[in-house]
């Protein structure tokens, strides 16, 4: 037990922080496709960088560690049960060291566990074979991307394309539109698990299997492969491009695979994968829990990014906190900010709480970062933020423009931008949204130069507490200004009218 417990915690380690071989291999691509100039060739390299910085400091790659999946496949006569016990010790325990940030919350009560075990999680598919090792696949899928998978029921109408068929033209409707509707918000360039029929559960939990093949493999159903194809070849061409911001490449995988399903039902089942694909696996001897072999993982992960800081053009705007309206005013959508101060982060649980009450501090004039980090104490007793990239902010959108306008905040900042109604807020009251590069986790907690306050950690745990984070040249970009103009709108709008022509191929 002690040694597959063990095991166990390397790979859930190694998942988190160490990219697969050929997911790297797949964003090297996008990379050298990719205007290293423009604000998607920007992104990339820091996502690049980010990587890196990952692996060789053995930290998480992106701050939402995900729900932490498993796909076991064990000879006839292993325990299974005292498998499990094993499984959530080494969750248990890569909580505690900071590999994963606790992410198991009480749906009744909001409480977070502290240690990701709880009813459903983590998450573990047990089958037998007949092989003579234990196979242990891991896949970690963060909140952002798994909030933009999307289920079909064909037939059905669909924004830019019509009527989508139960066939596979209608099929293919449904996976560019589930593409599309991801926009930024699941972290572009992203990846596709699909599933075709099967019912509502086993529809997505096939979805999400198929994340487990390797990228560059060629689907054994010679209709299914040329459907994988045919999307790869045009997906493309959406315009979408990294976190959202326009660009040449916006998916970078796409694996389908069929069940067979019931007259009256046809789903297509979608699961989108964001740029941090971290998925392991290990084979294990079944008497002693040691691993033989890895499988996705390269010994020597070869460096994604080509140099060891992101160049600067220097056309980057320096600000610091407290913002006043002045600063704010002449922001324009597509200036580059470094920000420098202290910033407060806040997510949804802070969100709904300032609605109804006075904010612990004073935010007039202030920041706040949509962000759950991953926190750790270190051996004097002090809160070090190992991991801080932001989460996705249209979660927020119900309560946001309220909270700028009742609190005088300046900034936000966050991912995949919001909607009308912070729009307008943004433009009343002088503020600001700031889009950073989602799932970077490594490189924004590089930023964070002290941690000088918390609020609110027990009552809301680690990801939703209110860190007050002191930061250096933190970079992200006017995605929404204070004049009304919004990069979202405007790729939302321009992507879904390249959906139209990309569905009119044949």
């Amino acid at each position: 037990m002690e040694q597959l417990q063990q095991s166990l915690l390397e790979l859930i380690t190694q998942t988190a922080t160490n990219m697969p071989a050929d997911v790297r291999r797949a964003l090297k691509r996008v990379l050298q496709m990719e205007d290293k100039h423009n604000r998607s060739g920007q992104a990339l390299q820091i996502i690049g960088l980010n990587i890196d910085m990952a692996c060789e400091r053995e930290q998480p790659i992106c701050q939402d560690t995900g729900m932490p999946t498993f796909f076991i496949h064990t000879p006839v006569g292993v325990n299974q049960i005292a498998m499990k016990q094993a499984i959530h010790e080494a969750i248990a325990e890569a909580t505690r060291l900071g590999k994963l940030r606790p992410n198991s919350v009480d749906s009744i009560t909001g409480k977070n566990v502290g240690n990701n075990i709880g009813p459903g999680t983590p998450i573990i598919h047990f089958e037998q074979w007949e092989e003579d090792e234990i196979e242990v696949l891991l896949l970690l899928k963060g909140g952002g991307c798994e909030n933009k998978n999307i289920q079909y029921s064909l037939p059905c109408e669909l924004e830019h394309l019509g009527r989508a068929d139960r066939n596979l033209e209608g099929v293919y409707k449904c996976i560019l539109h589930a593409i599309w509707q991801a926009q930024g918000q699941g972290c572009s360039v992203g990846c596709l698990g699909v599933c075709i029929g099967g019912d509502r559960t086993s529809g997505y939990s096939h979805a999400k299997e198929q994340l487990l093949r390797p990228l560059d493999d060629v689907n054994p159903n010679p209709v299914l492969a040329e459907l994988e194809e045919r999307v790869m070849a045009h997906a493309n061409d959406l315009g979408i491009g990294t976190m959202g911001f326009g660009g040449k490449v916006t998916l970078f995988g796409c694996k389908i695979g069929a069940l067979n399903r019931l007259p009256a039902s046809f789903f297509v089942s979608v699961a989108y994968d964001c740029w941090a694909f971290r998925r392991l696996g290990v084979r294990l001897d079944p008497q002693t829990g040691a691993i033989r072999r890895w499988l996705f993982r390269e010994e020597r992960p070869q460096r994604l990014a080509e140099q060891e800081n992101i160049p600067l053009t220097g056309r980057e705007i320096h600000l610091t906190t407290p913002l006043s309206e002045e600063d704010v005013r002449k922001l324009k959508v597509g200036d580059v900010v470094l920000l420098s101060g202290v910033i407060y982060t806040g997510r949804d649980a802070l969100h709904k709480y300032l609605l109804e009450h006075d904010s612990p501090v004073d935010l007039h004039g202030q920041v706040i970062y949509h962000c759950g980090p991953v926190a750790i104490k270190d051996a004097q007793g002090r809160w070090k933020i190992t991991a801080a990239g932001p989460t996705t902010s249209m979660r927020e959108e119900p309560y946001q423009a309220d909270i700028i306008r009742r609190f005088g905040i300046r900034a936000i900042i966050g991912k995949g931008g919001m909607g009308e109604k912070t729009l307008q807020a943004l433009k009343d009251y002088g503020a600001v949204y700031l889009n950073a590069i989602g799932g970077a986790a490594q490189f924004y907690a590089e930023c964070v130069t002290d941690v000088e306050g918390v609020d609110f950690l027990e009552e809301f745990g680690v990801p939703e507490a209110m860190w007050h984070l002191r930061v250096k040249d933190l970079l992200a970009v006017v995605t929404m200004d204070s004049h009304g103009n919004s990069l979202h709108e405007t790729v939302e709008e321009e992507s879904g009218k390249n959906l139209e022509l990309v569905a009119s191929r044949r």
